[in-house]
């Protein structure tokens, strides 16, 4: 199959509009071409092509940054002498003296198929100012690594931020080119905008359902992104920022794990198994201690699950990271009424609201963990009214069979 750059770089027609034109791009450490390039140094290559300008996201064009929260700056390229702007640093959307420096903005960004993953409100913003600026915005479409399931609430009105851009579920199960295609329908933007779609495109087919496993190298998106099972459990494991239990960070397999020093995880699993066994299925859980070299609870033995989705008992479509984690929330609810697992910080320029309600677009979820009377009927419930409606508004948007 071919990624958008792939075939950009590699179909001349495909270029010919953007002759004569300068040209930025948009991208980030994951922004490879089928050898392994990156794209800021393909395009350079081009003759044809007159590069002006490049931008990173949270992390950095290259990446440059570890953590959340850590700003990129902006420099000039020492290879290709370009400015690079940083839209995660003292601005996250594009100023009038960016957007004068190019005609048409390129987004190579590789997503991860989750509402909160910043690329998305970053495509949002880039979209918007060229609709104000009267520029150009070309998407070289790349997986949906995760692939079509849809999973969680909706973002609700008034709870849009930086880690969420609409009223989308926590997985949307979308494309960035397909995203940017309901962006520009919902926001009504007059923008011109151009979406490279990818040839031969899966997200049926496994192994990978949504990542060509075994075809394409798998580079990090971000630092704490370093494999497609992450990626599978990110829409659930995402919500440990707003906790104080461990998400990995400091470990091998971040975004895998889970844990605390203080926890019974064995009597954690079992009162999720108690709870709503059908939230668990399509992957395993295995207990297991881990010890973060930084981040929370650094230095501290902690007892942890570890949710495994990278051999045959993966499930696909059974498989629902968002419910497992919020299972898990509950169950350490119900054993520990008085455990401080909600963490309050300031959360992606959030200051006035708890982390895991910035994360979840709402309280909802916050509220049902913290009810000793609601059961998982009843958070069903709530949720699938919204998985239903997503996944009919989504169908206008679909590139891909």
């Amino acid at each position: 199959m071919l990624f958008g750059i792939d075939r950009l770089l590699t179909e001349a027609q495909l270029r010919d509009p953007l002759k004569g034109q300068r040209i930025a791009l948009l991208a980030h450490p994951a922004s490879v071409t089928q050898d392994l390039t990156h794209s800021l140094d393909a395009l350079a290559a081009i003759r044809d092509l007159k590069l002006s300008a490049a931008f990173g996201p949270q992390h950095g064009l290259r990446g440059d940054k570890q953590d959340n929260m850590m700003e990129s700056p902006d420099f000039t390229d020492p290879i290709h002498g370009v400015p690079v702007f940083s839209l995660y640093g003292e601005v996250r959307r594009p100023t009038p003296a960016m957007m004068d420096t190019f005609d048409v903005m390129l987004v190579d960004l590789q997503d991860l198929g989750c509402r909160i993953y910043t690329f998305v409100t970053t495509l949002r913003y880039v979209l918007e100012a060229a609709a104000l600026h009267r520029k150009s915005v070309w998407i070289l479409d790349r997986p949906n690594p995760v692939g079509r399931p849809i999973e969680g609430f909706r973002l609700r009105a008034g709870w849009e931020s930086f880690v969420g851009a609409g009223p989308m579920p926590m997985r949307h199960g979308l494309t960035l080119g397909e995203l940017a295609q309901w962006f520009v329908t919902t926001l009504k933007l007059d923008v011109d905008y151009k979406v490279i779609t990818m040839r031969e495109w899966q997200p049926a087919l496994g192994p990978g359902y949504g990542w060509p496993l075994g075809e394409r190298t798998w580079v990090n998106p971000s630092p704490n992104a370093p494999n497609l099972w992450m990626a599978r459990c990110y829409a659930g494991t995402v919500m440990l920022e707003g906790t104080t239990l461990s998400e990995g960070r400091g470990t091998t397999r971040p975004l895998e794990l889970f844990g605390a020093p203080d926890l019974d995880i064995n009597a954690v699993l079992a009162e999720m198994h108690r709870l709503a066994p059908q939230w668990l299925e399509g992957c395993r859980l295995r207990p297991c201690s881990f010890e973060p070299t930084f981040h929370k609870h650094v230095g501290k033995l902690c007892a942890g699950l570890h949710i495994h989705v990278e051999d045959g008992s993966y499930a696909h479509e059974a498989f629902r990271p968002w419910r497992l984690q919020t299972l898990a929330f509950k169950a350490i609810r119900r054993l520990y009424p008085q455990y401080p697992l909600w963490r309050d910080f300031h959360y992606e320029y959030e200051k006035d609201r708890l982390a895991i309600d910035v994360i979840n677009g709402s309280a909802l979820l916050r509220e049902w963990v913290d009810d000793p009377n609601a059961a998982p009927a009843d958070l069903d419930a709530a949720t699938i009214s919204d998985e239903n409606a997503w996944r009919e508004e989504r169908a206008a948007y679909l590139l891909y069979s």
